[in-house]
């Protein structure tokens, strides 16, 4: 199998780390992961903005699957989904041991 057939989705990664480029989601993600499931409402408290925007900032993380919301009752939970970041961290990975061995080759020749 080559390199670029084992790569994930290169539209899927830029909407990924699209959404994770924001400083605002990346704590409310956190958040999620660290303390489970929770309403839009609560997560506004420790924000510095509204619940609606911070209700947009988990539609973003839904849009590229980072959390998924659950309605109970008349409240919706949201809870962190992080098999997408599998992806990014697959390509990470591959990305920095390409460089790693192109920095060994160009080592070689120069000894």
């Amino acid at each position: 199998m080559s390199d670029r057939a084992a790569q994930p989705d290169a539209g899927a990664l830029d909407r990924l780390f699209g959404a994770l480029s924001d400083p605002t989601r990346r704590v409310i993600l956190q958040r999620l992961v660290q303390a489970g499931a929770q309403t839009a409402t609560s997560l506004a408290t420790e924000q510095p903005i509204t619940r609606q925007a911070v209700v947009k900032h988990l539609q973003a993380l839904e849009a590229v699957g980072l959390v998924a919301p659950q309605r109970i009752g008349r409240e919706v939970q949201y809870r962190a989904v992080t098999g997408p970041l599998t992806d990014a961290i697959g390509w990470l990975l591959e990305t920095g041991g390409s460089w790693d061995r192109r920095i060994d080759r160009l080592r070689g020749r120069r000894s």
